[in-house]
């Protein structure tokens, strides 16, 4: 580990949210924290007992009723000595003692700074800490639990696994390279190429899961798109389940990008309502249409709506064509054939030339159902077994070099039998997976992360 603990500092912090509430928390971390806690409660802390205690401060005047609760390193969340006064939960009250725990010698925290000492102190991995902040950040319970499952080490396990077979493959590698002399046929006598099939599929499966667990913690970015009047905001109003937009017969009545979040089945979803894409009349209209493309760019996946009441046997080839120069490149689309109570077509999810297509009525809500569920599929919760885990884009990244390392150490193997080819892609593999639990850590990464937590955590 690169980042250094320093052992004679002393943070303290006001540990829980902003605001009234029945109890508040102050909690110190570091060598002075027990001597913090029996120099305001005139009582000697013991091990993992919470005792009542009145607070005072230097002059002996009152601070709250409070119970003190202390921990002994290393057996505490951050592996130092911890001190934490569970008050009445009011601001003045927790501002008061927070006061005089920094008068005592202690410094105020910085945002994830008890968190961090905890992962420098080995009491947790990255993923793990990471895990506190998107348990915290949930909007959803399915988000909520699949941090749960990262904080409690599934995600961790599966990487360090993967990484234990990544030594043991590496140590016969460099054994071959650094024993010639042995003239093992290096291919022929041993299953090089099997064990690394094997980790290639073990990470395959992993990377799918940890994409599951990324999406339930950001969601899916999706942009409804399509020519005026089609039903766009109509199917905004369907899927947030209000009159988020407005609708009227009149073209254009959509003039800037509306946003809404919502929630499917414990997948966060993300929609943008945008200006219907036409020549438009006005400059007010054109720049909501310029303002669709630039959303549709950054979109998970778009959702063409087409109105299908006017020309029911038009092939889906056709309509994409139509909309070709309004589309970007390489962001999926799934064409939303709407009005189908007027055309008379059967509501439904079916497949045209590899795109999917959903007929509905976002009048009537008829097939918004399986919208909901084509949406659940494509972000791979579908079938989900409810062992996923929260990731982050991070996670993902780290993962997806890991494999790229592996297959072409595959292939130089396959190709040309040297060991020495897969050598350095092992090496880099590994250091990929290192990357994602912090076995492999910069100060510039670290601080990226913590940065983002509450003061307190």
């Amino acid at each position: 580990m690169t980042v250094a603990v320093d052992t004679q500092d002393t943070i303290a912090a006001i540990a829980t949210a902003a605001g009234s509430a029945g109890v508040g928390i102050v909690r110190v971390s570091g060598p002075k924290a027990w001597n913090i806690a029996e120099a305001l409660s005139r009582l000697t802390p013991v091990h993992r007992e919470a005792r009542l205690a009145t607070l005072r401060d230097d002059n002996d005047e009152p601070l709250d009723q409070a119970l003190v609760l202390a921990f002994r390193a290393p057996h505490s969340f951050t592996g130092e000595d911890i001190a934490e006064f569970h008050c009445h939960g009011g601001p003045i009250i927790l501002n008061r003692v927070l006061r005089e725990c920094l008068h005592r010698g202690a410094r105020q925290a910085q945002g994830g700074e008890f968190t961090q000492r905890a992962f420098l102190n080995d009491k947790i991995d990255l993923v793990q800490a990471e895990a506190i902040a998107d348990l915290i950040a949930s909007t959803t319970e399915a988000a909520a639990r699949s941090a749960t499952r990262s904080l409690s080490g599934a995600f961790s396990r599966r990487v360090d696994a993967l990484f234990q077979e990544l030594v043991r493959l590496r140590v016969f590698v460099e054994a071959a390279i650094d024993f010639p002399e042995e003239e093992i046929d290096f291919i022929a006598e041993s299953d090089v190429l099997e064990q690394l099939q094997s980790l290639e599929d073990n990470l395959s499966d992993l990377l799918d899961t940890a994409r599951r667990g990324r999406r339930l913690r950001d969601g899916l970015k999706l942009v409804i798109a399509g020519a005026p009047n089609a039903g766009k905001s109509s199917l905004l109003n369907q899927l947030a389940e209000q009159d988020t937009a407005i609708v009227t017969n009149i073209p254009g009545t959509t003039r800037d990008v509306l946003r809404e979040h919502i929630q499917v089945d414990g997948l966060p979803l993300h929609i943008v309502d945008t200006a219907g894409l036409r020549d438009a009349p006005d400059e007010i209209e054109r720049e909501g249409i310029r303002r669709a493309r630039l959303e549709m760019d950054s979109a998970d996946r778009i959702l063409l709506v087409v109105d299908d009441s006017r020309e029911p046997r038009l092939a889906t080839a056709d309509h994409l064509a139509r909309h070709r120069d309004d589309l970007p490149h390489g962001v999926p689309i799934t064409l939303i054939r709407n009005k189908s109570d007027l055309a008379g077509t059967t509501p439904g999810l079916a497949k045209d030339d590899d795109t999917a297509v959903v007929c509905l009525s976002a009048q009537s809500g008829a097939g918004l159902q399986d919208l909901r569920q084509h949406l659940l599929a494509i972000a791979g919760l579908a079938s989900a077994d409810g062992s996923d885990f929260s990731a982050r884009e991070r996670h993902v990244l780290a993962l997806e070099d890991c494999a790229d390392h592996l297959e072409r150490g595959h292939a130089a193997l396959r190709h040309h039998g040297a060991a020495e080819l897969i050598a350095e892609d092992l090496r880099m593999a590994q250091d990929s997976l290192g990357m994602i639990t912090g076995r492999f850590s910069s100060d510039e990464l670290l601080g990226e992360i913590f940065s983002s937590f509450c003061i307190g955590k």
